[in-house]
C-alpha cells in the first residue's frame, strides 16, 4: 500500500458544485475518493487509506502475516476466532457465491496460484512461473464455516481463500458509508471499477466512466453514465492478463473448471443496491458466458456487456452507447441515470 498522492480534480459531469477527488495506488489498484465538501477531501483520503490498511491486513492474500493467511496456516477445519473484519469480509464472500449459485466461489485461491497469481498483480512475471499446470475444480465454498455466534471462522486444510472477487467491492461500499458518515457529505470511492456511493448525492449524479482500465481519462472511457446511489462494477478479462505456458491469461476463473473462465466478455458493467452485488453479478457474467444474457436479464440486472469482438448488449435498461455525452468540456451530464433498484 502507498501513501496518497495529492490530486485536487473537479469530477465531470456534476454541474456547477465543485466535487474534490483525492487517489493513491493501494490494494494492488488505484484507489480514488471523490467528495462533494471539496475542503474535506484530505480527511475522506485519509480515511480510505485507512481502510484499506486494515482490509489488507485482514484479507490480503499475498501477504504472509495477513490475517486470513495466519487463518488458513493454524485452522486446519477447527474453528478459529477472527476479527470482526474478516469475519465480515468472508460472510459476504459466501453470501455472494449463494447469489450467484456458486459461480462466483472464494475458494479458488488454489487454482489462481496454479495459473501464476500469487503475488501482488503489479510483481508477477511471466518467466519465473513453473512450467506445468494442472486445473483442478475449486473446493467449494460451503467448506468456509462461519459461526457468528463465537464469530469463529473454520477453513480445511489445503482450501485456500481468495476475496479477490468480492473483497474490493466490500472495502468501497464500508469506505464509501464511514466516510460519508464521518464527514457528512456525499462521497463516492472507487476500487479499480468497483463504484460505492453515499451520503448527499450531486444535484446531476455521480458522473462514472465506463473503460477497461480505471485509470482511463475521462475523454478516452467507452460512455459516461450518472449514479445517484449504490454502486458500480465494472469486470474484465484484458486489462489484468499474464502469460502461462504460452497462453494469455486472466484473473477470472470458473469455480468448476479451475481455469480461466472463457473470454466471451473483454467488459461486463453492472449495477446494483450495493457494489458488492454489482461486483458480483460482472464478475459471474463473465464466467456464465453467453449464458449471462439470459442470467442477468431473469433478475432484472441493469448491465453493459461488450463482446470479445467489440459488440455491446446492454440490458435492463443500462443506456445505449451514445445516448449520453462523453465530452468532458460540455456542461451537461450524459442523460443516462442508472437506476440501481431494490435489494435482490
Amino acid at each position: 500500500m502507498t501513501d496518497p498522492v495529492p490530486e485536487t480534480a473537479i469530477v465531470a459531469g456534476c454541474g456547477d458544485q465543485e466535487i474534490a477527488t483525492r487517489s493513491m495506488r493501494a490494494i494492488g489498484t488505484t484507489a480514488t475518493v471523490a467528495v462533494t465538501a471539496a475542503d474535506r477531501a484530505d480527511e475522506a483520503m485519509t480515511l480510505l487509506a485507512d481502510d484499506l490498511r486494515s482490509i489488507d491486513a485482514a484479507c490480503s492474500r499475498f501477504r504472509s502475516n495477513s490475517e486470513l493467511r495466519q487463518l488458513e496456516v493454524s485452522s486446519g477445519g477447527r474453528p478459529v476466532a477472527v476479527s470482526p473484519l474478516l469475519f465480515d469480509a468472508l460472510e459476504t464472500a459466501r453470501a455472494v457465491a449463494v447469489q450467484t449459485a456458486g459461480i462466483v466461489d472464494p475458494t479458488i485461491g488454489s487454482a489462481l496460484i496454479e495459473l501464476g497469481y500469487d503475488r501482488d498483480f503489479d510483481d508477477i512475471a511471466a518467466g519465473d512461473l513453473p512450467p506445468d499446470f494442472r486445473a483442478e475444480p475449486a473446493p467449494g465454498w460451503w467448506l468456509i464455516e462461519l459461526n457468528p455466534a463465537d464469530r469463529t471462522v473454520a477453513i480445511p486444510a489445503g482450501v485456500h481463500v481468495d476475496l479477490g472477487a468480492t473483497a474490493k467491492a466490500f472495502a468501497a461500499d464500508r469506505a464509501a458509508q464511514r466516510i460519508a458518515a464521518v464527514l457528512g457529505c456525499g462521497a463516492l470511492v472507487n476500487l479499480g471499477g468497483d463504484v460505492a456511493v453515499a451520503g448527499h448525492c450531486p444535484r446531476d449524479g455521480w458522473a462514472i466512466g465506463i473503460a477497461p482500465e480505471s485509470t482511463s481519462a475521462l475523454r478516452e472511457v467507452d460512455q459516461v453514465v450518472t449514479l445517484a446511489r449504490g454502486g458500480l462494477a465494472t469486470s474484465g478479462t484484458t486489462a489484468r492478463t499474464w502469460v502461462r505456458n504460452g497462453r494469455t491469461v486472466h484473473h477470472i476463473v470458473d469455480p468448476w473448471t479451475g481455469d480461466v473462465a472463457p473470454a466471451v466478455w473483454s467488459l461486463v458493467s453492472t449495477t446494483a443496491p450495493s457494489c458488492v452485488q454489482a461486483n458480483a453479478w460482472s464478475t459471474a457474467a463473465i464466467v456464465w458466458g453467453l449464458d449471462a444474457i439470459g442470467n442477468l436479464a431473469a433478475v432484472g440486472i441493469p448491465a453493459r456487456l461488450v463482446r470479445a469482438d467489440g459488440n455491446i448488449v446492454h440490458l435492463g435498461g443500462w443506456p445505449l452507447d451514445g445516448t449520453g455525452n462523453n465530452d468532458p468540456g460540455d456542461a451537461e451530464l450524459p442523460n443516462s441515470l442508472l437506476d440501481t433498484g431494490t435489494e435482490r
